[in-house]
């Protein structure tokens, strides 16, 4: 019932900056962002099954597996015309990505179930059709199926890839689970931020629109920023709950992790241009 095995990468992200330009009539909110991918993240491993059926198993992550991001990727990819009525897969995630963190675990996971299961079924779709099924999954999905640090606008499905320069990060995680859905609904957000150049990103010019209403309503987000800001600019990644600052090496980061007091998180990443998933497709 069971055939080849394939594992990917699934790299977590950070957003450099997040600016809310407005919302739409289907109440989705239009955006600016940089996303940045790290060289650490989740594994997916995928092992093909001549029965149908999709599988998935992994630690709870508090949804019902059904609605797992990675399993909904498979059925989407599955419900294409021309795949196999027998092409099915078991699912095991290997989750370091915290939930609920702004560091897109599971839009991560979903991208490369969809990449691997491609070149599992051995199926003949494009990476802009891969794309577009991901973008049904959610906002951030794309980003990670195209695999390439990137300029976002739209919903953040509307990407220019970016080459930007190496950096290490410290990430912490606070250890609370924001819930982005009520971020975007609250009425304190600000939803009019006018549009920026990618030169006035490079140049400084940026901020996080999300970062005082997760501060106001998430207390821990707020300390950890405020700790981490004593050693470079602290900023909040997506919604949160994660903040990160740019460190100027490797050694420097782990100095910082070293400090990061318990029960936080402390994570030291590379940022790269090329998702690792994508590294690891092109070896197989």
């Amino acid at each position: 019932m069971t055939g080849r095995v394939l594992s990917l990468a699934a790299p977590a992200k950070l957003n450099l900056f997040l600016h809310v330009t407005g919302r739409r009539d289907d109440g989705y909110h239009t955006l600016q962002t940089v996303f940045q991918l790290l060289d650490w993240g989740d594994t997916v491993t995928l092992e093909a099954r001549d029965d149908g059926v999709i599988t998935l198993a992994g630690p709870d992550l508090g949804i019902a597996r059904d609605d797992n991001l990675a399993v909904r990727a498979a059925r989407a990819l599955k419900a294409l015309p021309g795949v196999a009525a027998d092409a099915g897969v078991h699912i095991t995630l290997d989750k370091r990505i915290p939930t609920g963190g702004g560091l897109g675990g599971g839009s991560s996971d979903a991208a490369s179930t969809l990449l691997g299961l491609a070149r599992l079924w051995n199926l003949a779709v494009s990476g802009d059709r891969l794309a577009a099924i991901g973008a049904t999954l959610g906002a951030d999905v794309p980003v990670f199926v195209r695999g390439h640090s990137a300029w976002a606008e739209g919903i953040g499905e509307e990407l220019t890839p970016l080459e930007l320069p190496p950096a290490w990060f410290l990430v912490v995680y606070p250890g609370v689970h924001v819930d982005t859905g009520e971020i975007f609904s609250r009425r304190e957000l600000t939803r009019d931020s006018p549009p920026i150049t990618m030169a006035a990103f490079f140049a400084g010019g940026s901020r996080n629109d999300c970062e005082p209403v997760v501060r106001d309503l998430y207390p821990e987000v707020d300390k950890a920023l405020n700790w981490l800001g004593k050693f470079g600019e602290a900023r909040l990644t997506g919604t949160g709950a994660c903040v990160f600052c740019r460190c100027a090496d490797e050694a420097s980061a782990r100095a910082i992790a070293a400090e990061v007091p318990a029960p936080w998180r402390a994570i030291v990443a590379a940022g790269v241009n090329r998702s690792p998933a994508l590294e690891q497709e092109a070896e197989t």
